[in-house]
């Protein structure tokens, strides 16, 4: 298990962040990331959003509503990038409106337990699923220093 691998090494903790840190660790974290998977974007007018990145050379790769919140959601894609803007009418409408950056993990239950023992889980949140592209995805949401948001997702 790998909490018991974690626990084996002389892992620290920073004595500034609270962070841990030490023998591996960092790495097998690391080893569990594949890249940034997309940007999520909220918005107020879905059909607008969508146009507007339509213009830029994006296409739908994927589009549904969320039952549980009650929200349009669609995928935005060009080359290797991804956006994920979501019509929940709570848009904030100014500079910074990015919501989220998510994480592609290849294992979420494995990085939600890398990243909790390392004090990381800041929210406290929990693995969540959504019936999301053709399989499901699981995710998880932790807050970074700066009040950012940092989704780590896994495509099922």
């Amino acid at each position: 298990m790998q909490s018991d691998r974690i626990s084996e090494h002389a892992v620290k903790r920073d004595a500034n962040t609270g962070f841990m840190k030490g023998w591996g660790f960092e790495m097998n974290l690391k080893d569990q990331m594949n890249g940034v998977q997309h940007v999520g974007v909220p918005t107020n007018d879905i059909e607008t959003t969508i146009k507007f990145y339509e213009a830029l050379g994006f296409k739908i790769a994927f589009q549904t509503v969320n039952e549980a919140a009650n929200e349009k959601v669609a995928f935005l894609k060009l080359g290797n990038l991804v956006i994920e803007t979501y019509e929940n009418k709570a848009a904030k409408m100014e500079s910074g409106a990015i919501d989220h950056v998510a994480i592609d993990v290849k294992d979420v239950e494995k990085v939600h337990e890398l990243v909790t023992a390392a004090g990381l889980n800041t929210t406290n949140d929990e693995v969540h699923f959504l019936p999301f592209w053709e399989n499901g995805v699981k995710f998880f949401t932790i807050e970074g220093p700066n009040k950012e948001k940092v989704e780590f997702s896994q495509y099922l």
